[in-house]
């Protein structure tokens, strides 16, 4: 089984061991081939998606079996690409058309929203004493979605330097277990249930 993950680079790097071994302990036939797609920024739109999907389902000595979009709704645009996860999920699936292969998933509003379950981390890696004011991370917005508020964080926090996603999100997350997240991230849960269901494992409830 080859799984091909649409995502935007810099999650990538912070995210696929974490999702490695979140696998490896609940498969109990063959590791899936994790094929991370990344792209600079954010994921193509429109006949652009459509497009690429269709290559990573035909192209190459070995086609993926499944292609799972990555996105986040929060991009930075201006007007937003997406209101919420849900739509998203519906435009990249229009986008696409009636290919059964093709799982679109978002992140609400960022990836930063799947650390935010570990806040305790975060403060500690920052040197940080600021207090997480909130109870569903996916609902962390109001002009300040989670990037952001994990970025002040280590503006303001002792260690006093910048929040890298590609050094201090894959931080963030070693030796967690990714279902604390998925248990408080609707969103990541559908994330990993699909490749879950791909690989003929159970779902997490």
């Amino acid at each position: 089984m080859k799984i091909a993950i649409m995502v935007e680079g810099k999650t990538e790097r912070a995210f696929k061991a974490q999702l490695r071994t979140f696998l490896e302990a609940r498969l109990t036939g063959p590791m899936p081939r994790l094929d991370f797609q990344p792209y600079d920024g954010r994921l193509p739109k429109e006949v652009r998606l459509k497009r690429e999907v269709y290559l990573l389902l035909t192209s190459g000595r070995e086609p993926a079996d499944a292609v799972i979009a990555l996105t986040d709704v929060y991009t930075g645009t201006n007007p937003p690409d997406f209101a919420d996860a849900a739509d998203a999920r519906e435009k990249m699936r229009k986008w696409v058309g009636p290919e059964g292969r093709f799982h679109p998933h978002a992140a609400q509003h960022d990836f930063e929203a799947w650390l935010l379950p570990y806040w305790d981390e975060i403060q500690r890696l920052a040197g940080s004493n600021h207090k997480a004011h909130w109870s569903s991370p996916e609902q962390v917005n109001h002009g300040n979605p989670p990037s952001r508020r994990i970025i002040e964080a280590f503006r303001t926090g002792k260690t006093g330097r910048a929040y890298s996603k590609t050094r201090d999100a894959a931080k963030i997350l070693r030796d967690k277990d990714l279902l604390v997240s998925a248990r408080a991230c609707p969103e990541l849960k559908a994330f990993l249930n699909t490749i879950l269901v791909l690989c003929g494992a159970k779902e997490i409830g």
